[in-house]
């Protein structure tokens, strides 16, 4: 097993939380105390968009969050509304309302200015996110192929 790859994976999980512990520090510098930054991401994730549960949780990246509890409590708090949908009653779609729209527009700003310093810094984010879709791209490939074994051994 590739020590890069594993160190890779490992940078990946502590750049995740970095990235969060980032937003919640912008919502605590904004007096923002009702949301955490799992929240806030899915309002970003959101944007100006309406789409399902199922939809907003491909779309992002909610590990160890429940969606559908985080969702009721936007809703709850007056960022998001929820509406069924005309063809089927069993499906809701989920949208911003002003207020989640405002918080979307904090995180847009908090991303432009930490691309701006990874720019500063001469990263190549667009090199690195090539190079991490690549890796994206293997992972899925072989949980197919894991798939595919288990059938046929099944």
């Amino acid at each position: 097993m590739s020590t890069a790859y594993i160190e890779t994976i490992q940078r990946i999980e502590r750049l995740h939380r970095q990235f969060l512990e980032t937003i919640k520090d912008e919502l605590d510098r904004l007096g923002i105390r009702d949301l955490n930054a799992v929240q806030a991401m899915i309002l970003f994730n959101l944007g100006g968009e309406q789409m399902t549960v199922g939809d907003l949780t491909h779309r992002g990246c909610y590990q160890g969050s429940n969606v559908s509890y985080n969702v009721k409590k936007l809703v709850e708090l007056g960022y998001l509304t929820q509406q069924r949908a005309d063809h089927d009653r069993r499906a809701t779609y989920l949208a911003c309302t002003t207020k989640g729209h405002e918080i979307r527009g904090h995180i847009q700003q908090l991303m432009d200015a930490n691309a701006a310093e990874a720019a500063s810094l001469s990263v190549d984010v667009e090199a690195a996110a090539d190079s991490l879709g690549g890796i994206e791209r293997a992972l899925a490939t072989a949980r197919m192929n894991q798939h595919a074994a288990s059938r046929r051994v099944a």
